[in-house]
């Protein structure tokens, strides 16, 4: 299990997968399909800029990033970068608990 495993830095899809499908006693594929579908249903919520918010967990959200001036690292000459919207995530309480 991913938990105990502590050389494992980062949880892949799968891992994620496998996790959910043993706290929850649901098949892999029920697990995976149910990931998907979440995926899927917080993208479209965020395309729509709406806020998609699961108490203690925390709170989906797209912001405006500002269009900026930045450097090509490899030849250092000045780019534009163009405005773009991203996603934020703020954790919920619970979640920080979690970590702490």
């Amino acid at each position: 299990m991913y938990i105990n495993n502590l050389k494992t830095k980062k949880m892949n899809k799968a891992e994620l997968i496998e996790a959910i499908s043993d706290e929850s006693n649901l098949s892999k594929a029920d697990a995976k399909r149910a990931l998907d579908a979440f995926i899927s249903v917080t993208g479209k919520a965020l395309k729509k800029d709406d806020k998609v918010a699961l108490v203690g967990f925390g709170t989906f959200s797209v912001s405006q990033r500002a269009a900026r001036k930045g450097r090509n690292p490899q030849t250092g000459k000045e780019i534009n970068i163009e405005a773009k919207n991203v996603v934020k995530f703020k954790a919920g309480s619970e979640l920080s608990a979690h970590v702490k």
